[in-house]
């Protein structure tokens, strides 16, 4: 099975928000996705993931920006 991989920027706020909603869905099927099959930091203020859909199997991947407050 082929999957077709696409990059998909967020930045998430941390204060108030809740972890439940960071949560990606499929891009295809819509889907909800649990958890990621794997992470990567790609710089001290950044976090790749790699999401794969259980239902179509279609892969993407998101990009975290980490906002560090003073």
């Amino acid at each position: 099975m082929s999957a077709a991989i696409e990059v998909l920027p967020r930045s998430v706020p941390r204060p108030a928000q809740q972890r439940g909603s960071d949560r990606p869905t499929c891009p295809v099927c819509a889907d909800s996705m649990i958890a990621a099959e794997a992470s990567a930091f790609l710089a001290e203020d950044s976090i790749s993931y790699l999401w794969s859909c259980d239902t179509c199997g279609y892969g993407f991947v998101t990009k975290y920006e980490i906002h560090k407050s003073h």
